[in-house]
């Protein structure tokens, strides 16, 4: 079933990110019609934030004040009707939200949203007092070590949790920082009636009422069995007393959750029928945004770089994370997150050209694929997989059963050859992992590549060459996690309205029948890259074993 006829219909998208919130109108065909955003620190200077957060008295302690984003969205509504951008028009609404974070809902809070006066701003009425706790923790925070390590134990162990939940527990995770709030605040834990992700807390503000969790953020918490795509009953458990009913049954990402609020209706010329969908993470988000097939790898080159992939059946993964897949719900997706990426890169050009990024391409494009057997491992700050630290240089002549082989070479004869051994270093880091861990590698991978290194064109054709597959790249300032949020409305809203007569397209071909998906192939592998860097995979893996096993 091809896609209705859609004259003058609009699609809402909103990103609530660390730094901004962000929201953009699609038109029918899914182009830009308007588009908003709030900055936190200098739009909303009252509330003191640096990067979207303001740090705690104690150590890695982050949290944000409710309130902040509530103002946001009067804001970003506010400027989206400056624009002329006619409101009316807008069919459907999703968001896509950081991970992570949680909101704790008082009773009031909850009679609050639902009675809402169209003449009072938002955040005049959703105030300090809708929520129990007024400093709520963000990804950022990393203060529940204790939790982490208490949840594992009462499951069985940290096998246990990765099996049920898709990753073992993370300080960031919500369960656990749940689990803190019960601990230190128990009245604020008792007087909270309704737990929201970040991207639940959206949908509720539309909605005029707690919307429930979507499963593919969901599986962002170490509380929800991916697998059943329902909580683990063994998490809430250890969690927090009665959890279950402070959470709700998690839906599907693709659900319609309910017309928009009256308030919405009245003050900004909403229709009343204009559907609320549920908003989801922003890591499944940006896959959401990004259109890529199943057989694509998408690799983040920014201060970590990140590895995002699909797969049918869930991996156990003792580090990264399997999540529920945002538009093909039976299937899944995976994030591997690397340490050591731009940071170590900087330092590089800084030493070899004194920061010229133009002489570092030169340098790396005027050595041959595969270094002359040159290879370097950089893990200058603690890897998170595998967990080593350290910097191992070995020449073509190398033994890795030799005694020299834990010291390696000093350095490298020249600039030349450091560059390049530390760009397909790290590329075949990042492929080894991905295959030790269980992704499958095939003629049909192809290649998106994000960050900030994407336009630098010599490492994306290393990373062509190492991953033996084509590279794309997206139109210069495409946000995919905030264009996955519009895109996710009108396709929740295609299957609301498509029934169950026919059969509907499946989410990435509804969307490229509207739009295109705005990829630009921008290197091929060269023929003969398998056959260079396979033998160089085995020898990075000894390296790497070896800075893992300094002893051995």
């Amino acid at each position: 079933m091809g896609p209705p006829k859609q004259l003058k219909r609009t699609f809402l998208g909103f990103d609530l990110s660390t730094q901004k919130l962000k929201a953009v109108l699609l038109g029918s065909s899914l182009e830009v019609v308007a588009a908003a955003e709030v900055k936190f620190d200098t739009d909303l200077p009252e509330f003191r934030t640096t990067g979207g957060a303001n740090a705690g008295p104690n150590k890695n302690e982050y949290f944000v004040q409710p309130v902040m984003w509530v103002k946001a969205m009067d804001i970003v509504l506010d400027r989206l009707v400056m624009q002329q951008a006619d409101l009316s028009t807008v069919a459907a609404i999703s968001g896509s939200g950081q991970q992570h974070g949680s909101l704790y809902w008082s009773k009031h809070g909850i009679q609050t949203l639902r009675n809402l006066d169209s003449e009072k701003f938002l955040h005049g009425q959703i105030d300090d007092s809708a929520f129990v706790v007024n400093r709520t923790p963000i990804w950022m925070d990393a203060t529940t070590t204790k939790q982490c390590l208490e949840m594992e134990m009462a499951v069985g162990g940290k096998l246990n949790m990765v099996e049920l939940t898709g990753s073992k527990c993370y300080e960031r995770f919500t369960g656990p920082q749940i689990r803190k709030i019960y601990q230190q605040r128990c009245h604020a834990y008792e007087e909270a009636n309704r737990i929201s992700l970040v991207s639940s807390f959206i949908s509720s503000l539309f909605l005029g009422s707690v919307a429930p969790i979507d499963f593919s953020d969901g599986s962002g918490m170490n509380l929800l069995d991916i697998r059943k795509k329902n909580w683990s009953k063994e998490c809430l458990n250890v969690c927090a007393p009665e959890l279950d009913k402070r959470l709700d049954n998690p839906v599907s990402p693709n659900t319609i959750l309910g017309n928009v609020a009256p308030y919405f209706v009245e003050r900004f010329s909403f229709s009343p029928d204009c559907k609320v969908a549920a908003s989801t993470g922003d890591n499944p988000s940006a896959l959401s945004g990004m259109l890529v097939g199943s057989t694509w790898l998408t690799i983040s080159l920014g201060t970590s770089d990140t590895l995002m992939m699909s797969f049918k059946e869930p991996l156990n993964w003792e580090e990264g994370h399997v999540l529920c897949h945002p538009t093909q719900t039976e299937e899944f997706m995976g994030l591997l997150c690397f340490r050591n990426a731009s940071l170590v890169r900087e330092e590089m050009n800084k030493k070899t050209t004194g920061g010229n990024w133009d002489q570092f391409n030169e340098y790396l494009d005027s050595t041959p694929r595969g270094n002359f057997g040159n290879m370097a491992v950089h893990f200058n700050d603690m890897e998170i997989i595998p967990k080593a630290q350290g910097i191992l240089r070995w020449n073509k002549e190398m033994n890795p059963s030799s005694p020299e082989a834990a010291r390696g070479v000093i350095k490298f004869s020249s600039p030349q050859i450091e560059i390049r051994a530390l760009v397909e270093g790290q590329m075949l880091h990042h492929r080894a992992v991905a295959e030790d861990l269980g992704y499958e590698f095939g003629p049909e991978t192809q290649i998106l590549v994000t960050g900030g290194a994407s336009v630098n064109k010599s490492i994306l054709q290393t990373i062509a060459d190492v991953f033996n597959a084509p590279v794309h790249i997206q139109d210069e300032g495409y946000e995919a996690a905030l264009l996955g949020a519009a895109y996710r409305a009108a396709y929740t809203l295609y299957l609301h309205e498509a029934g169950e007569e026919e059969t509907p397209l499946c989410y990435r071909d509804y969307i490229l029948s509207l739009t295109s998906n705005k990829l630009n192939l921008v290197c091929e592998p060269h023929k003969d890259s398998e056959e260079i860097y396979a033998p160089m995979l085995l020898r990075y893996r000894e390296m790497a074993r070896i800075l893992s096993n300094p002893s051995t």
